[in-house]
């Protein structure tokens, strides 16, 4: 049997699963703080996935509270050092290279054979796709052993975010090999920031058993009590919330994807970085190709 037929038979059951139904109840499964379940369930995971317990601030895995306390742990302040350079757009997780690449007008790459549409991933925004299209994009995927916090690229300053409803298919190579319009379907959250090259977006992909993506600033978005598009507009209401590269931004209570997207001509992705190369938080992804204080938009 071809790997693509046991591509395809792996993603088929996703089409007919409850998706959010099941994320709720590992939303629930995973903040139970019933301690004979969760220290169970993280020494478990531990095992399972070969986590590195030395280098969280709490290695003891039975002071988490819950499993997502866990989950969403946090590292030694040395355990991810920010790429110094101030040309160089770090890596906002851990994670694997999924692609990187340019936005071929407002298609993206997905898998071989499937592409995205830059616009329907940006909510059918036409402003924002006209900022990015013929950009640079890259998507990192995380799967469940690595650390699930997400920081900023590089300085920006946070100017809207825009909650997508969706399904929750997964989002490993397999569903992005079989499924069509993959990032454009699944739930996601999209955060814009006006940086000293132009607009940067971080998106973040839920995927099944996802049941919650959250910010600093906002705290927890998902599970939304409604799944309607929706907006929050931050410089327009007077709201100046800047944070520096390697600051916290975000985070996946439960693993999945974030897509980087930067206008056109603006950096350049290192050539070293691969498909399913691994990345750490902080290292560098790629370098600032327009000097410093360019900041027109391309769409003047």
């Amino acid at each position: 049997m071809t790997t693509n037929i046991l591509d395809y038979l792996k993603t088929l059951p996703q089409y007919i699963l409850p998706h959010h139904f099941l994320s709720r109840l590992v939303f629930y499964a995973t903040r139970s703080q019933w301690r004979p379940w969760k220290n169970l369930l993280i020494k478990y995971f531990i095992r399972l996935y070969r986590v590195d317990m030395n280098i969280a601030k709490q290695a003891d895995y039975r002071q988490y509270s819950s499993f997502n306390h866990f989950f969403t742990r946090e590292l030694n302040n040395d355990a991810r050092p920010i790429v110094a350079d101030m040309e160089c757009i770090a890596s906002p997780v851990d994670g694997t290279i999924s692609q990187t690449g340019l936005i071929s007008d407002t298609d993206i790459f997905q898998a071989k054979g499937r592409l995205f549409n830059l616009t329907a991933l940006l909510a059918a925004k036409p402003e924002l796709s006209n900022y990015f299209r013929n950009g640079c994009f890259a998507t990192l995927y995380l799967s469940p052993r690595d650390y699930h916090r997400i920081h900023m690229p590089i300085d920006g300053q946070l100017e809207e975010m825009i909650y997508v409803p969706g399904r929750l298919f997964a989002v490993n190579n397999s569903a992005a090999r079989n499924i069509d319009q993959l990032f454009c379907r699944n739930e996601r959250l999209i955060k814009i920031f006006d940086t000293v090259i132009g607009k940067m977006a971080i998106i973040s992909v839920g995927a099944l058993f996802v049941g919650s993506m959250e910010t600093v600033w906002a705290g927890q978005i998902t599970p939304a009590r409604k799944r309607e598009i929706s907006h929050w507009h931050y410089q327009q209401t007077g709201q100046n919330i800047s944070l520096s590269k390697g600051e916290e931004l975000a985070r996946f209570n439960m693993g999945s994807t974030v897509i980087l997207l930067f206008g056109p001509g603006r950096i350049e992705w290192s050539q070293a970085l691969q498909p399913e190369s691994p990345v750490k938080m902080g290292a560098a992804l790629g370098k600032i190709i327009i000097k410093h204080g360019a900041t027109e938009d391309t769409e003047k």
